[in-house]
């Protein structure tokens, strides 16, 4: 019962108000009488859908929802039993780490702070501005606990973020009571679990966090302060404003990377001679395997053509067995989805955790791949039964009994990924979700079911004393390849004849010859397993790594998907091997995570393990800045001493003559440029409707194409013989087209330059005025007054409308104050993202220049090839080609247009 006291006047500034949540509240005495006031606990998720689904469950479904501060993170109250008393349950969340480690302003200055002071400066943790809201949410919910339960992942991560909530909750009301729910699956019964057993935060996992933040912090400060003002100056040109960081991860990821591809070119293919027996249908593989020696086979092949006569001297039958796949961990989900699936591993890894979040599956990171006994593998299996997919096979384990295959790896906290509830594939909405899905359903039922069984035969013959053998295989029980066949088969190959020992048959013996290959460019499972090799990284950040390498255009993705580094990232990896560091090598970073799974487990301190490797990477950086100028040699291999990438020097003829010119362009016969697919020529074609677009001359087995902008203006285009000055690489010779409206206006462009740089000139009539100011990019920024359009000598640039660009300023405080840059001088939707700085002139390196068009731009900061075989080798192989493009046309799987333009339609 709730008493109040009577104000004494009627005046609402006599009467006590208090502040809470943003809202003010009446005071009032409050006497509690024969009841007690409800226990409140706050309980924090590190996500809003895990925070959503664990309320869900413990409310069953009876749960109020009310804003917080953050618009992301959703507040649920309900009433629950906790320590066997009835509380009052409010859930909210963060959305990831909730501070972030960051120097004290005064050494954020990259010029003014001498680098090396990085490796002592102190660092704090600080809360970024747009994740002050979840931060006003904790202080103003906390004031009104006395509980507080951590309900972030399980994991090192998960840790670090729950003691980051507990840090902020504790300076708000110190005498808090903190616990911490431990659970590896969102379903009812491991939460139900997890809140009666709560346990103790674990600040060992969290210190491990802390010693990698703060290393990584200032090791990636430091290197990439150093690298990018030394080279920035070095290589204007190449690199413009580029941001050339570094990352303690990344750049042993990278090295693996470049060590593949210098495999691939330094391998020096050799020619080898076999011997093959022929008998019917049957091919019998000669015992010696190959020779080197020409004359030796030949001599050998003579022997046996002499005496053709084979004798059976064995025929052999043994049982095969083909192993099922073990328990699965992250690492094994991240190489299957980018083998089978055709995903990358931060999207696999980004649509487990939608996956987990929503309780379809456990949790995806883990380093577990054997099933605990305390997991009821029965009635996961039951579940699927009834499934129009797989269901057949589910009840046939039941039938057989549960075999897990077992594997010899744990984490001592997660289990493998395994499905925990079934859902039929037609309800999901996203085709990543349904295929990943069915696949993490596919491996358990497989690994937990039985080994496949075949039965091989071996015959092995004689020819002039010669042996030979061949061999046949019938599966005879396919256990769980019926449920695992879409990711892995087994192939049968039958014996058409019938042999017995003693046989005598005549056979047709023939020399083959053959090329060793070089090894193949890196796929990303390929890499992954590398990195978990060396021990480079965690199965939680391999994928982050990876994407990141990318993202700074150290490393790009070719066609066939395999990773080809480029010349930045060459020459990067060149320097520091010069130099003699290990930056660009696994082990520093290999054994700093070794001392990382020690401070977890309470061998070490963080203090000191961040002591040794504060001053090992000091020593490595001050190594760096005395032999920099390494670093610029290596650079300059690839970039040609500031003035572009290492080529050949090819200047097309400059004659002002235009017979003269048009006589030389039709010998060239319409050659553009080169194809960086098959390495072939590339001709300006048109389609029957007119349309002009480069195409490769060997179509149709290369579908590479290139469709010129604005391409319903062309009246006329034809190549001429002046070369591009910047895509010297493909060699590519400008076009010259003429555009309608009449009076007919006259553009010279190159297809394969980024499109900011593109139209090199253009007469259009002017646009209208634009108005004085425009908000673009968040900063407001000034238009140059109404006047005469410049004249075409001034040069322009022009934006992706095939417009003249205008010229703008920056107004916003920061470090591009005051700067001068040209963007579209569209208003409006209309406007295109056309940005370049006055200042810098020629295009940076920049990821949005890699996205804009496969053709266009991957030449130009990434090798032209890669060596497959040796013949290939001299022209080129279709594995160095292109980079992976957002949208490919439906028809011929290409990108750069669409099916309505396909050239495989009009050709």
């Amino acid at each position: 019962l709730l008493f109040s006291k009577a104000a004494k006047n009627n005046s609402r500034n006599s009467l006590p108000f208090f502040k809470c949540s943003g809202k003010y509240f009446l005071q009032f005495d409050v006497v509690c009488v024969g009841l007690a006031i409800m226990r409140r606990v706050l309980n924090v998720a590190e996500k809003n859908d895990a925070s959503r689904t664990i309320a869900q469950i413990l409310s069953r479904g009876q749960m109020n929802r009310r804003e917080g501060f953050s618009k992301y993170n959703k507040i649920y109250e309900f009433n629950c039993t906790v320590f066997g008393e009835l509380c009052r349950m409010v859930f909210t969340s963060v959305s990831g780490h909730l501070l972030n480690l960051d120097f004290d302003s005064i050494y954020r200055n990259w010029q003014s702070v001498p680098v090396e002071e990085l490796f002592t400066a102190p660092v704090r943790k600080r809360c970024s501005p747009d994740m002050q809201p979840v931060l006003r949410t904790l202080q103003a919910e906390v004031r009104m606990v006395d509980l507080l339960v951590i309900w972030t992942d399980c994991d090192r991560e998960g840790e670090n973020i729950g003691f980051e909530v507990i840090g902020v909750c504790l300076e708000v009301k110190p005498s808090l009571v903190v616990k911490r729910a431990v659970f590896s699956e969102l379903t009812s019964q491991a939460i139900t679990r997890a809140l009666a057993s709560l346990t103790e935060p674990n600040a060992l996992l969290s210190d491990a966090v802390d010693c990698r933040q703060e290393m990584d912090l200032r090791t990636g400060a430091a290197f990439t302060r150093f690298q990018t003002l030394r080279l920035r100056d070095t290589f204007k040109r190449q690199l413009g404003d580029k941001l050339i960081s570094y990352g303690s991860c990344q750049f042993p990821t990278l090295g693996l990377v470049v060590d593949r591809y210098k495999q691939n070119q330094a391998f020096i293919c050799e020619t080898f001679w076999k011997l093959v027996a022929k008998h019917e249908t049957v091919e019998f593989h000669w015992r010696r395997g190959r020779l080197f020696d020409r004359h030796a086979c030949a001599t050998l092949l003579q022997l046996c053509l002499e005496s053709p006569v084979a004798v059976v001297r064995a025929v052999r039958s043994r049982k095969r067995t083909r192993k099922r796949p073990v328990a699965l961990d992250t690492v094994g989900l991240e190489k299957m989805a980018c083998k089978r699936l055709g995903m990358t591993a931060k999207e696999a890894m980004a649509v487990a955790e939608k996956l987990y979040t929503q309780g379809y599956i456990s949790y995806p990171r883990t380093e577990t791949n054997f099933f605990p006994k305390e997991i009821d593998l029965v009635s996961l299996v039951k579940q699927h039964v009834n499934d129009s997919q797989w269901g057949t096979f589910a009840n046939r384990v039941l039938s057989q009994g549960v075999q897990p295959r077992q594997g010899n790896k744990t984490d001592n906290a997660h289990p493998p990924i395994h499905p925990i509830r079934h859902v039929d594939l037609e309800q999901f909405q996203h085709q990543q979700h349904r295929r990943l899905y069915e696949f993490v359903v596919r491996h358990f039922l497989a690994c937990i079911s039985a080994d496949a069984q075949g039965l091989q035969t071996t015959v092995e013959i004689e020819v002039a004393d010669e042996q030979f053998s061949a061999s046949g295989l019938i599966v005879t029980e396919r256990n769980y390849l019926e449920v695992y066949h879409p990711y892995e088969n087994w192939s049968e190959k039958q014996l058409d004849v019938a042999y017995a020992v003693g046989d005598r048959f005549d056979v047709q013996v023939e020399m083959v010859t053959g090329e060793t290959k070089p090894p193949n460019l890196l796929t990303e499972a390929d890499l992954i397993s590398l990195m978990e090799k060396f021990g480079i990284g965690t199965d939680a950040t391999h994928a982050e790594h990876i994407e990141t390498i990318q993202k700074r255009l150290y490393v790009g993705l070719t066609a066939d998907k395999r990773l080809l580094p480029g010349f930045l990232g060459l020459g990067l990896v060149d320097g520091y091997d010069a130099i003699g560091c290990q930056l660009a090598k696994p082990d520093l970073r290999a054994d700093f995570e070794t001392e990382l799974r020690r401070i977890a487990d309470g061998s070490r301190s963080k203090q000191d393990v961040l002591g040794e490797y504060k001053t090992k990477y000091w020593h490595v950086f001050m190594q760096v800045t005395a032999m920099a100028e390494r670093l610029d040699q290596a650079l300059s291999a690839y970039f040609d001493s500031g003035t572009g990438p290492s080529t050949v020097a090819v200047s097309g003829p400059s004659d002002n003559n235009y017979s003269a010119r048009r006589q030389e362009q039709q010998q060239l016969d319409n050659v553009c440029t080169r194809c960086l697919s098959c390495g072939n020529s590339m001709r300006l074609k048109q389609t029957r409707n007119g349309i002009y677009f480069v195409g490769c001359e060997n179509y149709p087995s290369c579908k590479e194409a290139i469709w010129l902008d604005q391409r319903e203006r062309i009246q006329f285009a034809s190549v001429l013989a002046d070369r591009c000055d910047w895509c010297t690489l493909r060699q590519t010779r400008l076009i010259e087209l003429k555009l309608a409206p009449n009076p007919l206006t006259t553009s010279r462009i190159c297809v394969t330059c980024p499109a900011s740089n593109k139209l090199q000139t253009r007469q259009l009539p002017p646009n209208p005025p634009p108005p004085a100011f425009v908000q673009l990019d968040g900063a407001r920024v000034s238009l140059p007054a109404p006047g005469p359009e410049p004249s075409a000598q001034e040069n322009q640039p022009i934006c992706q409308c095939g417009l003249p660009s205008k010229l703008f300023t920056v107004r916003k405080e920061g470090p591009n104050k005051g700067r001068t840059f040209y963007s579209c001088s569209k208003i409006g939707h209309g406007k295109c993202n056309f940005f370049v700085w006055a200042d810098v002139g020629p295009l940076p390196l920049s990821r949005s220049t890699m996205v804009q068009s496969q053709s266009n731009t991957f030449g130009q900061y990434f090798p032209q090839s890669t060596r497959q075989t040796c013949h290939n080798a001299s022209r080129g192989s279709q594995a160095g080609s292109g980079i992976k493009a957002v949208r490919k046309c439906g028809l011929c799987r290409q990108p750069g247009h669409n099916v309505k333009n396909c050239p495989e339609k009009f050709t």
